[in-house]
């Protein structure tokens, strides 16, 4: 009887998350054609498949985010349905029931406890500058990478807004000057948009609103004017613009919510993404900043013996293609795939070919769709599988 003896683990078991990697069926053949990705296709044709979710057009995160949040298992209640009761729905004999797709997930305080600071079991809401640019006949939010604005700049534009908030009883923590998070009664349970789920679109449909009455929300329009206004004639705004600079010229909320007890999926998370770290923070996992490769992946782990049992998970956040697909600059996109390829897919193949990875879990996500696929050693060789990445697309 012949005996075939495999390579022990060399290390545990490896969960990449690929924000913004499946293009639409419409932008197949821009980003796709004739693209080299050899691992990745292998993969993909040999994996299992987890789990398929399609989301609504009008959910207000994006599916990495929701996929994130459900893994943790945040609740969309984590806003609070005290804060829900307090509307004046509930006067009016309406209905206190919030839909999932108004909600963006509840994520502010995660990213609270991330940037370094106590989110309490009080209830936040991220804010961020951005830029608003008015066509001819709608607004378009800029993506946070064409406003390119300093930690320096941010900082001087807080100064200013931060008297506005604070005079309307609205408590402000500002870890970082490029991320604020706000919280009090007045600003109410709002129901608003994940920024990059906005970024580039018309933001008429995801304008902020009472989550519980549908209303503009009073006091974030009173306060969001104030801010404008005091930034519009601005020195930094000015020195900008003078640059070719886009002007930090509006405030955008959203992921509002209260820190509730979460479950840890990871043993360890490589990310650089807030709501990431600090889910990972909140659930007493290992946390870093990812590696460049897989390569370097394994010295990093071989590093941290604690991450060795081959029972442990480590999840990897790889977001290097969301900047090319929301801009739709599919020649980047292009060029960072076969980065990836080149830097983690071949490897990580190569790896469960010899046995060396006792599992990888791919999670892709487009914009509309997250597609979570397993892939073992042993399952490498059954050749009959025949999935296509073009078949992921929607």
């Amino acid at each position: 009887m012949r005996f075939i003896m495999h390579a022990k683990h060399r290390f545990s078991r490896l969960h990449l998350l690929v924000p913004f990697s499946l293009p639409t069926l419409a932008n197949s053949r821009c980003a796709l054609q004739n693209l080299s990705k050899p691992a990745l296709d292998s993969l993909i044709a040999h994996a299992r498949l987890i789990e398929r979710v399609v989301e609504s057009d009008f959910q207000r995160s994006l599916p990495h985010e929701q996929w994130v949040a459900r893994c943790f298992g945040v609740s969309y209640t984590a806003a609070s349905s005290a804060s829900c009761q307090k509307g004046e729905n509930a006067a009016m004999g309406e209905s206190t029931h919030l839909d999932k797709t108004d909600m963006d997930a509840p994520l502010a305080p995660y990213m609270l406890l991330a940037d370094g600071s106590e989110p309490r079991d009080a209830i936040w809401i991220c804010v961020e500058p951005v830029h608003l640019q008015l066509s001819q006949t709608y607004i378009v939010l800029s993506n946070a990478d064409m406003l390119q604005i300093s930690k320096s700049d941010a900082a001087a534009l807080l100064a200013v807004a931060r008297p506005l908030i604070e005079e309307l009883g609205i408590e402000l923590a500002a870890p970082t000057p490029l991320r604020w998070y706000l919280s009090g009664e007045k600003l109410g349970l709002l129901a608003s948009a994940s920024p990059l789920r906005v970024s580039g679109h018309n933001i008429e449909i995801w304008l902020p609103h009472e989550a519980y009455t549908g209303r503009l929300p009073s006091t974030w329009i009173k306060l969001q004017n104030e801010v404008q206004m005091a930034w519009f004639t601005h020195p930094v705004n000015q020195i900008r613009e003078e640059r070719g600079l886009l002007a930090a010229n509006s405030i955008w909320p959203y992921a509002q919510g209260c820190i509730t007890p979460v479950m840890r999926p990871f043993e360890c998370v490589l990310s650089q993404a807030a709501a990431t770290r600090g889910l990972a923070l909140a659930s007493a996992a290992s946390i870093g900043m990812p590696p460049t490769s897989f390569n370097m992946l394994l010295q990093q782990i071989g590093s941290q013996s604690s991450v060795f049992d081959p029972r442990s998970v480590t999840l990897v956040e790889l977001d290097q293609l969301s900047t090319p697909f929301l801009q739709q600059d599919w020649l980047r996109f292009r060029a960072v795939l076969e980065v990836m390829e080149r830097d983690w897919f071949a490897p990580a193949l190569i790896a469960l070919k010899r046995y060396e990875l006792p599992e990888l879990t791919l999670t892709l996500c487009g914009d509309a769709i997250a597609i979570t696929l397993v892939i073992r050693p042993m399952e490498i060789k059954k050749f009959w599988r025949r999935r296509s990445f073009e078949s992921l697309l929607l």
